[in-house]
């Protein structure tokens, strides 16, 4: 019934990243939104979700924020054509824990004239696209990879269609599908606060993700930490579980179970001499 050590029954590490809450890569740790969220391939650690696998380069627990990279996001040095990114969508489930930040831009390359993204406007006037902390298409079209592509500035005088980069925020549209969007590819970039940079070529390319807990969760875990246990979730209800080793709680590694005695909740150390003193009583009735 012991739970020394069970504090760290679900941290742990894929190459140099540690997991720990609200994440897990053992079922039943971390808070149940994340279940199924991250995983560990020969130390490299992946986050998935609808629209695709993402490599994890960083955890932040401190402002409790992640950066993820995908291998077909379009950067300053090349940019990826063809529908092959990511994109990035979230299950409905799942929205409320996790969003890009705020200072996060995605633009949106090559979308049709059909796109959802233009349709409501007038022509010539294509919002929502507009620059991000700084960061937008007009600047984008000076980078290297449009060159090579033998579009440099294509973006600047593509007529009175839609333009071959828009720039957006994640709230904006709440979900990057670049099928449903009908658009060839995509980059992310966000800044670093305070840090400014001159020019795309020195952008921060990736997506930055904030993640969220409930107040309610974060009290819970504080508690079931606070006595040695490790933060958990029922793998079938989803509900709270304070994981103390070899047994579990509602509450916290002080309670072996919840016993409700004129509704409230007995102590380990009470439960167990109620349990004696009972046992003692049947013994000593069975005898007699």
């Amino acid at each position: 019934m012991s739970s020394v050590g069970a504090s760290h029954v679900c941290r742990s590490y894929c190459g140099n990243i540690t997991i720990d809450y609200p994440f897990a890569l053992r079922s039943g740790c971390g808070h149940s939104g994340f279940r199924d969220l991250l995983f560990c391939i020969n130390d490299v650690l992946m986050f998935h979700i609808s629209s695709g696998s993402y490599r994890v380069l960083n955890i932040d627990y401190a402002y409790q924020s992640m950066t993820l990279h995908d291998p077909h996001l379009s950067t300053c040095d090349s940019i990826v054509l063809g529908g092959r990114g990511n994109g990035f969508v979230v299950e409905h489930w799942r929205a409320p824990y996790l969003n890009p930040t705020a200072d996060n831009v995605f633009m949106l390359l090559g979308c049709s004239t059909q796109s959802p993204l233009f349709q409501g406007f007038p022509t010539g006037n294509h919002v929502p696209c507009r620059n991000v902390s700084g960061m937008g298409c007009e600047e984008y079209y000076g980078c290297q990879g449009w060159m090579d592509l033998g579009l440099a500035r294509m973006g600047l005088a593509y007529g009175s269609g839609p333009p071959i980069c828009c720039a957006l925020p994640f709230d904006a549209i709440k979900s990057v599908n670049l099928s449903k969007l009908e658009c060839q590819g995509y980059s992310s970039a966000y800044t670093l606060a305070p840090l400014r940079v001159s020019g795309p070529s020195e952008w921060t390319y990736g997506i930055r993700v904030k993640y969220d807990v409930e107040v309610s969760n974060d009290s819970f875990c504080k508690a079931c930490e606070a006595t040695g246990g490790s933060c958990g979730h029922d793998v079938e209800h989803f509900g709270e579980l304070c994981m103390c080793g070899s047994w579990n709680s509602t509450s916290n590694c002080d309670t072996i179970m919840k016993l409700s005695v004129g509704g409230a909740s007995l102590p380990r150390d009470k439960l167990l001499g109620l349990l004696i003193v009972i046992s003692t009583f049947w013994l000593t009735s069975f005898r007699m």
